[in-house]
């Protein structure tokens, strides 16, 4: 794994809710003046979620590139319409900023144009032949899938592909499964393509409960999410010596550049992660999480110093 640096950085996901167009760009001024290396732009959930196009995706990449920021255009994790495919290719085509390719289309189209990406959720690498065989296509980073061990990641880890770069998704409610029925819609009992834009009405999803009233998912338009929020903070110090490059925090419509602070302050060592991991969950509507990362069902709590 010669080649590779391992100064740990911090990288915004894009946002994955439906907020209207000053909302989404009053939020990116501030990020902007944040501490995150890298931020992820672009629609992944939905292409009726037009408060931005593509135009002015590329318009707002610029702007953050300006600011200093490494610039990653993502692209749609559910692909069902030629439209889409369109707006795909040119993504794929821009030739200004590299892609993070959330379906398989994406990855062949980049492939083929010889250009490095970036593999994002909707890619589902569980093993490291996996990984050399999609670093061969001209992946420069993967994401690691969300429902994965620290001990599956160690396993990747050391058989990883030279100047190949690993994301780990740290903070933020899980991306778990995309379906072709959208569920903010069937909520309202709407079809899909009447859907009224239902989104806009839950800018952080809409949460879902067991029948004993437990926060369980949260309904995110076509893309199902935990209720609870996955904060690895605490895990700092494993995600260090796993040799982890980037650490993923996913927006939330309050508090993100609070959280994001927090992260870049515990990397530079000025507070420690565990009491600061402790803090931020305990301002949570439903609770963190961190099963997944230790082998176990993703909904628990299982690191003591975040309970």
């Amino acid at each position: 794994m010669a080649g590779i640096d391992y100064q740990l950085k911090l990288a915004l996901g894009p946002v994955l809710y439906y907020w209207p167009k000053e909302k989404l760009l009053d939020f990116y001024e501030r990020i902007s003046a944040t501490a995150v290396d890298i931020i992820y732009l672009g629609e992944t959930v939905c292409s009726k979620r037009h408060a931005l196009n593509t135009s002015d995706w590329l318009d707002l990449a610029e702007r953050m590139r300006a600011a200093g920021k490494e610039v990653v255009l993502s692209t749609m994790a559910l692909l069902e319409a030629e439209s889409e495919l369109k707006t795909l290719r040119r993504l794929c085509e821009n030739g200004r900023f590299t892609v993070e390719a959330n379906d398989m289309s994406a990855v062949r189209l980049l492939s083929e144009q010889k250009v490095p990406f970036v593999l994002g959720t909707g890619i589902n690498v569980y093993s490291d032949r996996t990984l050399r065989f999609l670093a061969g296509l001209g992946a420069k980073r993967w994401m690691m899938p969300v429902e994965l061990s620290r001990q599956t990641l160690a396993a990747i880890q050391a058989k990883r592909p030279a100047n190949v770069e690993t994301e780990v998704f740290v903070y933020g409610r899980l991306p778990l499964a995309y379906s072709a029925r959208c569920f903010t819609a069937r909520h309202h009992n709407l079809p899909k393509d009447d859907c009224q834009y239902r989104c806009l009405d839950y800018p952080e999803g809409l949460a879902l409960s067991t029948r004993e009233g437990q926060a369980f998912l949260a309904l995110n338009g076509i893309q199902t999410q935990s209720a609870q929020t996955c904060n690895l903070l605490a895990e700092l110090a494993e995600l260090r010596e796993l040799k982890v490059d980037i650490l993923r925090i996913s927006p939330q419509p309050d508090g993100t550049e609070t959280v994001v602070a927090v992260f870049a302050a515990c990397l530079g060592g000025e507070v420690d992660p565990v009491e600061e991991a402790a803090q931020l969950n305990a301002a949570l509507p439903f609770g963190a999480c961190d099963g997944y990362w230790r082998g176990q069902p993703g909904m628990r709590v299982i690191s003591q110093a975040i309970t």
